[in-house]
């Protein structure tokens, strides 16, 4: 088989190889994020573009090694958009192009909200929310006492 170009259109089984996720899941994934967009055509056949697989592959990373829910995840592409998920971006690119956003009054960066992507296990991610939920509260107490 030929390799494609870069910019090559993707079918749903070249795309659930390359990510090692089953086609069940892709299309799954279709229904819970409406940014994932592949062009059907005759059969209902998907093409992905290579945007939607950046996007497949920074929503994978964020389930499966960052440990998000899929409320989760639709959380964050609410709040940055989809582009600064992209897989290819990191961690700085991440982090130049987060706005901040106003939440219950109190001012928060979407760096906050967004850990860290580096984390390598679940038990390490959770622990990782913990000491940020941590840090916020004391933070909030601080601003407390000092009012």
């Amino acid at each position: 088989m030929a390799i494609k170009s870069p910019e090559a259109f993707r079918t749903i089984s070249e795309v659930s190889k390359d990510l090692s996720l089953p086609q069940h899941v892709l299309r799954f994934w279709e229904t819970k994020f409406a940014q994932i967009k592949p062009i059907k055509r005759g059969g209902g056949r998907r093409y992905y573009r290579p945007e939607d697989v950046d996007l497949l592959k920074g929503i994978k990373n964020l389930l499966y090694k960052d440990g998000y829910t899929i409320r989760g995840v639709q959380k964050v592409i609410k709040e940055n958009g989809s582009k600064n998920i992209l897989f290819s971006n990191n961690k700085a690119n991440i982090k130049a192009q987060q706005k901040t956003f106003t939440d219950n009054e109190n001012n928060y960066t979407s760096e906050q909200n967004i850990n860290l992507r580096s984390v390598e296990s679940l038990s390490n991610t959770k622990r990782k929310k913990l000491m940020d939920v941590m840090q916020n509260l004391v933070e909030l107490q601080n601003k407390i006492s000092s009012k």
